[in-house]
């Protein structure tokens, strides 16, 4: 998740122009068998990468500039890695690679298959919904060094109170810091 340092996701008008590349997290992965996302986000997500790969001249007209290098290969990851969706509204998606799951104990089940890690793309409310249900092991956070007062909260809509164990910081590019923790 990419945060700013005031804890916010997306800033009072919805606006994230923080953020320079959404492909940011693709260099703190391990080795993930499954993207896990919202079902209010996949629509825009899935427009975004299938343009990365299928058609770079719209993905620059909407990003304002060519895609970086690290967007074409989080594209091609994204394209070969199945998608799980949570959502109760959406009835179908065209990502090859996608399918819906209703309920989140549909993820429980997923997890306790094993494997690889799940890597959870984002959105607050799924957030939200996976830590509230005991899903969500280790949180990778890419903390901006802006500060916007107000918007959409990253810990929101947790239900009680979390306390996960910090395991590592490593300062980035452009005064960016990733952190890892484990809860």
């Amino acid at each position: 998740m990419q945060v700013t340092l005031d804890g916010y996701i997306v800033d009072a008008t919805g606006a994230a122009d923080w953020v320079d590349s959404w492909a940011d997290g693709l260099e703190l992965l391990p080795q993930v068998d499954t993207f896990v996302l919202g079902g209010g986000m996949f629509p825009d997500y899935e427009r975004f990468w299938a343009a990365i790969l299928d058609d770079p001249d719209a993905a620059a007209e909407w990003l304002g500039r060519e895609p970086y290098p690290r967007e074409l290969t989080y594209a091609r990851v994204a394209a070969e890695t199945p998608h799980l969706v949570l959502s109760t509204t959406l009835r179908h998606v065209t990502w090859p690679t996608a399918r819906i799951v209703r309920h989140v104990d549909d993820l429980h089940v997923v997890k306790r298959q094993g494997g690889n890690a799940a890597y959870v793309v984002g959105g607050p409310g799924l957030l939200h919904s996976l830590v509230n249900f005991g899903l969500l092991d280790e949180l990778r956070l890419i903390v901006h060094p802006v500060a916007v007062g107000a918007g959409t909260p990253l810990f929101g809509g947790v239900a009680e109170r979390q306390a996960p164990e910090l395991l590592r910081t490593e300062p980035a590019r452009a005064g960016l810091v990733d952190l890892t923790h484990r809860r």
